[in-house]
């Protein structure tokens, strides 16, 4: 079993990691205040409702993004910092930008003009997005949040996964988030029979925790022992992309990830944001 550094990562932090990253680290391992994690969120906000200001760190436009949302969200969630506020006018915002047929777009306009990574494109026609509506949803659900707009966000989940059958990495990340904590529980363990085996089918997970290039590992499909996705690997599988975690920690202490690091501000958030990620996910599991 491998174990990280943990006093390495913390340095790596307290030196490196902005802000809102100290304020989550501090919360979720070292007993700190959910206040100060929600105040940080909160400097992201726009008088829209909604986040911005790369709190995503591949948008660094101030504009309000769904992603930005999603991370907003899925950061007070994730430490105890939940302020009713904050949401209902980030759900009040999504609405007000929301798609024909509901949900949240991938990428809203307001980046033109501002640096962002190359991948965010707004897509043509303003369709709603699995990942984007899927994180945000699950979110939502999970804490038992009702709004309008999470109304029309589920029923869009629900027509999409219905006729889902190539789904990309990403788009299934939105779909497990969604599956994983949508209220009928029956009927997201029906669909998830159907729909999740296709990470295995369409070779959207790399089993071999060694693969390199721009890769997604069983971790990032099922991050902790109870992920709907983690039937779908056998305990070696899962104990080898554990190590590979573990060990996956650099000499600064700190992690990094494997896509194109666009700009030098982005990753060095980015950073932050892993290495408290990754200390959380092997304490999920039993490694820290």
């Amino acid at each position: 079993m491998n174990t990280p550094d943990f006093s390495a990562a913390a340095a790596f932090i307290a030196a490196n990691a902005r802000v809102l990253d100290r304020r989550r680290f501090q919360r979720l391992f070292e007993d700190g205040p959910a206040t100060p994690v929600r105040d940080a969120v909160a400097a992201y906000r726009n008088d829209d409702g909604g986040f911005g200001h790369a709190l995503e760190p591949d948008c660094r436009a101030p504009g309000s993004q769904p992603a930005a949302v999603a991370m907003a969200l899925h950061t007070m969630d994730e430490t105890e910092a939940w302020d009713e506020d904050l949401v209902r006018g980030a759900c009040d915002w999504l609405a007000a930008v929301a798609p024909a047929e509901g949900g949240a777009a991938f990428v809203e306009s307001t980046l033109a003009g501002w640096a962002h990574a190359p991948w965010w494109v707004p897509e043509e026609g303003h369709p709603a997005s699995l990942v984007a509506t899927g994180m945000i949803a699950g979110t939502l659900h999970a804490r038992g949040f009702s709004h309008p707009w999470l109304d029309g966000a589920t029923e869009v989940m629900w027509n999409r996964i219905g006729k889902l059958t190539e789904p990309g990495s990403y788009e299934m990340f939105g779909v497990l988030g969604f599956l994983q904590h949508v209220p009928d529980r029956d009927r997201a363990r029906e669909v998830f029979g159907r729909v999740g085996p296709l990470i295995l089918e369409r070779n959207l997970v790399a089993l071999d925790p060694e693969a390199p290039g721009e890769v997604h590992g069983v971790l990032e499909f099922a991050p902790e022992p109870h992920s709907l996705a983690r039937v779908l690997f056998d305990d070696a599988t899962v104990h080898a992309h554990l190590d590979h975690l573990a060990q996956g920690q650099k000499d600064d202490g700190g992690w990094t990830f494997n896509w194109p690091a666009w700009s030098p501000a982005a990753e060095l958030d980015w950073r932050g944001f892993l290495t408290v990620d990754a200390l959380r996910a092997l304490r999920a599991n039993g490694r820290l």
